[in-house]
């Protein structure tokens, strides 16, 4: 039977402001990438996800990001070198490390966020610098890593665990990274649109760009999107289906 890992971003609220329904979102997925305090997230908020991820046997990684809460790490930010982007995502893996550890359990993978991600994937040295900042900390720690972009090709070079990662609720451009949120047809938001989005790059082992070009992918991890305002609907609907393809969804 052939499985797949169903992931989400999660643990981005920030004091008395609320985002998403994580709650719910972590009896539909099976690993959780939480925000760091960088673009989202608290303390408090970073150990209670924590905890409910590890009462619910849900893989717990951390997901780092720029320092920009008030653009929720979606705004490019320029000028920081390959050291520089290194320590600030040492900095939050850490962070979480420090939650987790005292929580009785362990991070066990890492997975860029916003816009730090989508650079990473076109930019090889921003890439080689995290995932260089990955092994330098833990030969273990699996790196989630955008499919057939810079940040699988880096992850590959430094070795050690990899899982490829697609995405339920966006498109992609024909280099295989994801279309810009600022763009039409970039999100998703039908659940049902998702779930066949899924299926079919899924069974063809292929991502299919907005232009119809096909990119050949082994996919072990989805992302569903927490902040989607169809998250709960979607995220189940993508994991029903699944299910009911044959596929077993159970963390990598």
């Amino acid at each position: 039977m052939m499985k797949i890992d169903l992931n989400a971003d999660l643990g981005e609220s920030f004091g008395p402001w609320k985002m998403g329904r994580d709650d719910e979102m972590l009896d539909i997925v099976t690993s959780a990438n939480i925000a760091c305090g960088f673009h989202a997230g608290d303390p408090s908020e970073m150990a209670r996800i924590v905890g409910i991820c590890a009462k619910r046997n849900v893989g717990i990684g951390a997901h780092p990001g720029f320092d920009d809460l008030r653009g929720f790490g979606r705004r490019r930010i320029t000028g920081n070198s390959a050291d520089e982007l290194a320590a600030m995502i040492l900095y939050q893996i850490g962070a979480l490390q420090g939650i987790a550890r005292a929580g009785g359990t362990e991070v066990g993978h890492v997975k860029l966020h916003g816009a730090l991600s989508n650079m990473c994937m076109r930019e090889r040295w921003m890439a080689d610098a995290f995932a260089g900042a990955v092994r330098q900390l833990s030969p273990d720690l699996v790196i989630m890593a955008v499919a057939e972009t810079e940040l699988q090709r880096a992850a590959e070079a430094v070795g050690g665990p990899l899982v490829a990662e697609i995405f339920a609720d966006r498109t992609y451009e024909d280099d295989g990274t994801l279309r810009s949120r600022q763009l039409p047809g970039a999100v998703i938001h039908d659940a049902d649109a998702a779930a066949e989005h899924v299926l079919r790059m899924v069974g063809e082992q292929a991502i299919t760009s907005i232009n119809g070009v096909k990119i050949p992918v082994r996919p072990q991890t989805i992302c569903v999107h927490g902040d989607n305002p169809q998250a709960v609907r979607l995220a189940a609907r993508v994991r029903e289906r699944l299910e009911q393809a044959g596929i077993a969804v159970e963390r990598f």
